[in-house]
């Protein structure tokens, strides 16, 4: 039996349904916790701004095949 990679895979957040990358978004923003700059947003506010990163190319959503767990994380400059 094949071995699954053990690098983390990069997933290209078009292939995902609009409420599997909606899902996965949101439960990203809940977990940031609290705002401690000097405006706050809202949880929608927060969404969109990470919708409009994955859509520019400065965030991207990378799957752990060890942990079996996905995570968004900012691209590098």
């Amino acid at each position: 039996m094949d071995e699954p990679p053990e690098d983390p895979i990069e997933v290209t957040h078009t292939l995902l349904s609009a409420d599997a990358l909606r899902g996965l978004v949101e439960s990203f923003v809940l977990r940031e916790g609290t705002d401690y700059g000097a405006r706050e947003f809202t949880h929608e506010q927060k969404v969109a701004q990470v919708m409009a990163q994955l859509d520019s190319g400065d965030a991207r959503i990378v799957f752990d095949p060890q942990t079996e767990s996905v995570t968004l994380l900012m691209r590098e400059s």
